[in-house]
């Protein structure tokens, strides 16, 4: 069992028999009371976000996540396909599952899947990938007065903002946990 001190950034946890990753924390004293930590958690079933906080007494169950290399297969509607690079076998995960890492995705791309008790529950990427522009505005020349950027589309189809001297053909690294520009590719 986990005590609130233990209670970090990208740790798991059950709550209800329900896998969470906490994705914010804060811990809190104030005069006599106890300590607080104050949470927000990513449901890895449903991919919703709820806030949460422990109190110094309780006791958080550690959720046992495993994981297995697999292949992004392609899109179907609202269904994404992977197959276990070791069994072949075939998974489907929804949008609503996978949430934001769907901008992510591209055929043959390699990837985790998590297991929750012995079910595959969500995929992990990369928390860098590079990515080829294919859409940019143009650069405005002489336009540097404080952090100037402009709209991008990479392959995936996702849209992001990147600095003025990006073209498009470049490759970019990408930050799949935030989805921000990181630099250019080497």
């Amino acid at each position: 069992m986990l005590g609130i001190t233990d209670l970090k950034v990208g740790q798991y946890l059950v709550l209800d028999n329900t896998p969470y990753l906490i994705t914010f924390n804060q811990f809190s004293k104030s005069g006599r009371q106890g300590g607080v930590m104050k949470t927000k958690m990513k449901n890895l079933l449903t991919g919703s976000v709820m806030e949460r906080t422990f109190q110094g007494s309780d006791k958080i169950e550690p959720a046992e996540i495993t994981y297995k290399k697999a292949q992004f297969l392609y899109s179907n509607g609202d269904n994404f396909e992977f197959m276990d690079n070791d069994t072949f076998e075939q998974m489907i995960f929804s949008r609503t599952q996978l949430g934001e890492t769907i901008h992510f995705l591209s055929d043959g791309m390699d990837c985790d899947i998590q297991y929750f008790n012995g079910n595959p529950i969500n995929i992990q990427l990369q928390p860098k990938l590079t990515f080829k522009i294919i859409e940019t505005e143009p650069g405005i020349k002489g336009n540097t007065a404080g952090t100037v950027t402009k709209n991008a589309t990479i392959e995936t189809g996702y849209e992001l903002k990147v600095p003025p001297f990006i073209e498009k053909g470049e490759k970019i690294v990408v930050n799949t946990l935030n989805g921000e520009y990181i630099e250019r590719a080497k």
